[in-house]
């Protein structure tokens, strides 16, 4: 069986630590400590005597509660934490799929529970978000594309990398399809809070069906990447199960970022950081949108309603991956291939940065596309 890399994350790690300019970044500009701990010198008193030990290997019990108050119906019982929200995709794939089992994933996506299910032998079944309709989703496909076969219908909402939210409507035919075949739902919720046109955050999966896997992450909405902290909100039964395999794979996220979650994730801290990264979200985007517009038709897009990244079509008979690595070398500014998300001539362009960052950046694409045009 040949093994399916995660191209996307390849292509990150080759460059993203040396292009002048990453606008592959998902999430808004990550914080730094001090600009989270702020003034809290309780918490720092606390962090310089902490030991630097084991923490809960499920998650801190601060943190898990903190996490659990996020989701309708959910307690510390339905909280499991992980590293990141790719131990998560992993360890749940890992539990759920077996032999003969399905995939059935929306397209584009972020692409690793796709790869997953191919390196484990799966088949993997798709229905689209349609281009043409403003990302909405092929309700016809999905229930033509699940079977008696079916084990998780895979789903990013707010979606990357479109930045499309799911109707109620789109949802309910999601837990519909999920319900007529006992599949689970695996429900990649990452960007939740990283609304641009509305103040209330997208429901969540979780409490709409008794199968449903909600993921989360320190990374996207809340700018805190290097803390490596991600979990997944479900049924405790499930849950239990699950936590064995994260005893075989990292055992547990560090305790300073347990601690630093907890923090981030508290009723007084959390207001906080989602007004920063919804200011970064309705800032950038007037930017990088008044750029397009002005490159004479070279892009079509439509704007999305939530992250900080829009998938963008160019029309330009030259291959995204190939693209891609002309604006590296020759611009040093980082974008997302529409390879790695399964759809070529398309660009993910990040614009959670400050103003003059992407002002920078943009000119600098905007130049070496002129030459290739």
């Amino acid at each position: 069986m040949k093994f399916q890399p995660f191209e996307l994350e390849y292509h990150q790690s080759q460059w993203e630590q040396i292009v002048d300019y990453n606008l592959t970044e998902s999430g808004v500009h990550p914080m730094r400590l001090d600009e989270l701990v702020g003034g809290d010198g309780d918490l720092l008193e606390r962090l310089m005597e902490s030991e630097i030990g084991y923490p809960h290997v499920n998650g801190n019990p601060e943190l898990r509660q903190n996490i659990a108050r996020l989701y309708n119906g959910a307690d510390i019982s339905n909280v499991l934490v992980t590293v990141g929200a790719a131990e998560a995709n992993h360890i749940i794939m890992q539990t759920l799929m077996e032999p003969g089992d399905e995939l059935l994933t929306q397209t584009p996506t972020y692409k690793q529970v796709w790869g997953l299910a191919l390196n484990a032998g799966h088949t993997v079944r798709t229905f689209k978000l349609q281009p043409d309709a403003g990302w909405t989703v092929d309700l016809e496909e999905l229930r033509n594309n699940v079977n008696d076969k079916t084990k998780i219908i895979a789903v990013c909402n707010p979606n990357n990398p479109t930045g499309y939210i799911m109707t109620a409507a789109e949802m309910q035919a999601i837990v519909d399809a999920a319900a007529s075949v006992g599949a689970w739902i695996l429900a990649d919720e990452v960007y939740s809070g990283a609304e641009r046109i509305q103040e209330h955050e997208t429901p969540s999966f979780f409490g709409m069906y008794d199968k449903v896997l909600a993921l989360g992450s320190m990374s996207k909405a809340y700018g805190l990447p290097g803390l490596r902290v991600g979990w997944i909100v479900g049924p405790t039964e499930m849950l239990d199960t699950i936590w064995r395999r994260h005893e075989y794979t990292a055992i547990t996220a560090g305790a300073i970022s347990n601690k630093l979650a907890a923090y981030a994730l508290s009723p007084e801290v959390r207001p906080r950081i989602m007004k920063r990264t919804r200011a970064y979200i309705q800032t950038g985007y007037p930017t990088l949108e008044a750029w397009m517009d002005k490159q004479d038709g070279l892009f079509s897009y439509t704007p999305p309603q939530a992250s900080a990244v829009s998938f963008i079509k160019y029309n330009l008979d030259i291959d995204s991956t190939e693209l891609m690595e002309i604006l590296c070398r020759e611009a040093s500014v980082f974008v997302g291939s529409g390879n790695s998300f399964g759809m070529d001539h398309h660009l993910r362009i990040a614009f959670g940065q400050g103003k003059d960052v992407l002002l920078e950046a943009l000119g600098r694409i905007e130049n070496t596309l002129a030459k290739l045009s």
